[in-house]
């Protein structure tokens, strides 16, 4: 199955009336406001995430993500769908602006490819993240490197980063880079430094933070060590976009507790929520377990009874990580596969946890209308409704409404905060 790793409240606060006083960009001559309220006053960000990498044209063919740089294509209909379908806020989560091997320099043809998007976003009045997944010493393959003997190159995984102070100094300068071009945008909200971490995984096969930082804290391999340096690149050139930061283990809410905060006043501290992914969220077409249910969900040899009661449980990181830091804390990737049995429930409950929290969140993840890829890559794709075998956009369908229901408590805009 090809999962999300290739393979994403308070009621509508009115933003308008409590942002600051415009002021003009550096870069972009545009009037400012507060974007770091947008992140610390209650759920304002519901949305979802694109998913898009470097087109490779002799893995890839020649019609799988299209035929420019960087793919699958998304236009600007797509963008102005999923704002008309609800969402107000978009996580971009795309390749970085510097080469993934050295010499590390800038690649102008991704950077022009962000100010397109990022122009597109800003025409239908969504707020956006930039999330890089790549840079210096990583490659998206980085994602399904346990499917890549199907790709055909196992040189496509390029991991390198957690071992190479090299290519943390360049990961860091590529996001000095951005910054001094982006500051300013009139939509962007957030730069989320590396989608994902996944050094303790990936490399070391590492479950646990428990077991991980013994042993490897203050290495390379050491998110904590490594993100306060890329924070500070950033604030040479923007003290102001708030920075999106998730935690080693590929952000996930259990590997929360052992994200080490910085002393800077504008970080807004993210997981992604999958779990639990092999009993639940990621089954195959196939499979029979269910929400709510009664079977093993946590690995521990016993049942226990999944159902809201345990998701609560199973967020408490974030309320206790919360509370001990006094920081603000978002979910820009959560999802499941869409043929998963009674999977609407699951997700209203999710959601409407979420949202008690205060916590903005990105879906994983809204396909463009390029079908060569949408057709093919949609086990995510909940526009496409429960049925495994649809391949296409079935709307109404149970799950969407779930989603729907929520965006449409979205009411601050770029339009309306300027």
């Amino acid at each position: 199955m090809f999962t999300k790793r290739l393979s994403a409240l308070w009621l509508g606060v009115l933003l308008a009336l409590t942002v600051l006083a415009p002021s003009r960009s550096a870069a972009f001559g545009a009037p400012t406001y507060d974007k770091f309220a947008l992140w610390t006053e209650g759920t304002q960000l519901r949305g979802a995430n694109i998913w898009q990498r470097i087109v490779i044209p002799e893995v890839d063919g020649p019609e799988f993500l299209g035929s420019d740089y960087v793919g699958p294509p998304y236009t600007q209909d797509d963008f102005d769908r999923l704002a008309a379908l609800g969402a107000n806020y978009v996580n971009i989560s795309g390749p970085g602006i510097y080469t993934e091997k050295p010499p590390y320099v800038l690649d102008e043809q991704v950077l022009t490819h962000w100010d397109r998007v990022l122009t597109m976003a800003e025409k239908a009045d969504l707020f956006a993240v930039i999330t890089f997944r790549t840079g210096p010493g990583r490659s998206d393959f980085t994602f399904y490197d346990e499917d890549i003997d199907e790709w055909g190159d196992r040189s496509l995984v390029i991991e390198n980063v957690w071992t190479g102070q090299e290519a943390q100094d360049a990961w860091a300068e590529m996001w000095r880079t951005a910054a001094e071009h982006f500051r300013g945008h009139p939509v962007v909200v957030g730069y989320d430094l590396m989608c994902e971490p996944n050094a303790a995984g990936r490399l070391l096969e590492i479950w646990d933070g428990a077991d991980f930082y013994p042993r490897y804290a203050g290495t390379t391999y050491d998110w904590n060590a490594f993100y306060p340096r890329i924070v500070a690149a950033i604030r040479q050139v923007d003290t102001e976009t708030p920075i999106l930061v998730s935690a080693q283990g590929w952000g996930a809410v259990l590997w929360l507790p052992y994200l080490k905060p910085v002393d800077d006043p504008r970080i807004v501290y993210t997981v992604h929520q999958y779990e639990p992914q092999v009993q639940y969220t990621h089954q195959e077409p196939d499979g029979d377990h269910t929400y709510p249910g009664y079977y093993d969900v946590d690995w521990d040899g016993e049942p226990e009874h999944f159902d809201r009661a345990w998701l609560d449980a199973f967020l408490r990181p974030i309320d206790n990580f919360q509370a001990r830091y006094g920081v603000p804390v978002a979910v820009n990737e959560y999802g499941m596969a869409r043929w998963v049995p009674n999977a609407a429930e699951f997700l209203r409950d999710e959601m409407t946890l979420f949202e008690q929290r205060g916590l903005n969140h990105a879906y994983w993840a809204f396909s463009s209308s390029w079908m060569p890829y949408a057709e093919r890559i949609d086990a995510f794709d909940i526009l496409h409704g429960p049925d495994p075998n649809v391949h296409h956009n079935v709307i109404p369908n149970p799950l969407f409404d779930v989603v729907r229901a929520d965006w449409a408590q979205n009411t601050v805009r770029p339009s309306n905060v300027r």
